[in-house]
């Protein structure tokens, strides 16, 4: 969870042309499943698409439905962010907040398809991974699904033909004994 603290005061309405004051507001923000639903809900389109860009509205959208203690929050604080706060919420959805890593094999194909709520809903359904954990850090919760999708793999075979240190050992083994028998297999 991520705790920015808005400081509050005086600002300037530019639709109504008035001023307001805002008083000082802790936002808790949490980046999970269930603000990336939130969010795909009202704007009907995926969010983790990195190709796509967000406007500001769209960005400044994506912390409110990151807020958990929104019923507690004015909304025109949103407007007192500053760039400090936008600079914080970024390296926050950033980290990996887990100590797992995973080696990046050449071989894998890379999957290319959009990846929305729905998607990652599904994924925890087919892994049997509790919807409570929607909460998490979004971030945690994709290597939770990436860790259980390698644990459930099924075992990769030996290819044919595939020249191993201890397949070239059980090779020459036998070309040995086919030319002390004398035989040819």
């Amino acid at each position: 969870m991520l705790k920015l603290t808005v400081n509050g005061g005086e600002m300037w309405n530019e639709r109504t042309n008035e001023f307001y004051t805002t008083k000082s507001t802790t936002l808790l923000l949490e980046y999970s499943l269930l603000s990336v639903s939130k969010w795909e809900e009202k704007w009907h389109k995926p969010y983790l698409d990195r190709h796509t860009e967000k406007t500001d509205e769209e960005a400044l959208d994506f912390i409110r439905c990151m807020t958990i203690n929104n019923n507690e929050v004015d909304p025109a604080v949103y407007r007192a962010l500053t760039p400090e706060h936008y600079r914080q919420i970024k390296e926050y959805i950033e980290d990996p907040h887990t100590a797992t890593t995973f080696r990046e094999d050449d071989d894998q194909p890379k999957n290319r398809s959009i990846v929305t709520a729905e998607i990652i809903y599904y994924q925890m359904t087919a892994l049997n991974i509790p919807f409570d954990r929607e909460k998490w850090n979004l971030n945690k919760l994709m290597t939770l699904i990436r860790v259980c999708s390698i644990k459930n793999a099924p075992p990769k075979k030996k290819g044919k033909g595939k020249k191993t240190r201890n397949g070239e050992a059980m090779r020459a083994l036998n070309r040995k004994r086919q030319a002390e028998m004398g035989t040819t297999g």
